[in-house]
């Protein structure tokens, strides 16, 4: 029954009409669901995207800090070494063979 009602539509309106009226259906249903579904979505993920982006500067941050730290020691270090006089010892003992 369903077969002959279409039959009858393309025979009275032709297959150009009916195809574009189903189209027009079919761009009116994939943008109702794009705006309902999808920019929904999209919003909460933009939500997510901003604080991991947050988190990633954050941890940028740590290891420019961690860095200066580490180079901080190493020169208070090296001055402490220097001061004490620690590279001679280090040179000479590394010059006298082992003991047997």
């Amino acid at each position: 029954m369903e077969t002959l009602k279409l039959i009858d539509l393309l025979n009275k309106y032709g297959f150009a009409t009916i195809a574009a009226i189903g189209m027009g259906w079919f761009i009116h249903f994939i943008y109702k669901y794009v705006t309902t579904e999808i920019m929904k979505k999209l919003g909460e993920m933009n939500v997510v995207l901003i604080a991991l982006i947050d988190r990633v500067r954050m941890l940028d941050n740590d290891l420019i800090r961690l860095k200066s730290k580490i180079e901080t020691v190493l020169e208070i270090k090296d001055k402490i070494d220097e001061f004490c006089g620690i590279d001679n010892i280090k040179e000479n003992t590394k010059k006298t063979p082992p003991k047997k």
